[in-house]
């Protein structure tokens, strides 16, 4: 899967939230400073070349919507954090959050509990 940029994740983020959107209403959902109109309608055009995003026509305008799910991307973007800052493994990036995030205990039990009954 191709892996989006910063502005690209962020206005498909915005379109998963929304489910459809203008150009000016994924530039009102942006943290400001928002980049200019046309700025964002190139970025929305390119996801939707890429067969990212569809859109409808509404004579000159167009309202985007996710083609991409969030669950799919998720996944791709996930193991890239994983293996780019954990070397891949499950075992360390648990590691982090007990000693980082102070994980609490029972949280712990609670996931464990979750990862036995997946099995």
């Amino acid at each position: 899967m191709k892996r989006l940029n910063h502005k690209e994740e962020e206005i498909m983020t915005i379109l998963w939230r929304l489910g459809q959107a203008f150009v000016n209403d994924i530039i009102a959902e942006m943290e400001p400073p928002a980049p200019p109109y046309n700025t964002v309608s190139s970025i929305v055009r390119k996801l939707q070349d890429n067969g990212l995003i569809g859109f409808e026509a509404f004579g000159k305008t167009h309202r985007y919507y996710p083609i991409l799910k969030k669950e799919e991307y998720r996944v791709g973007a996930f193991r890239r954090f994983m293996d780019n800052y954990f070397s891949g493994s499950p075992t360390d990036l648990l590691s982090f959050f007990m000693k980082e995030e102070k994980m609490d205990p029972a949280e712990l039990d609670a996931l464990l509990k979750k990862i036995k009954d997946q099995e």
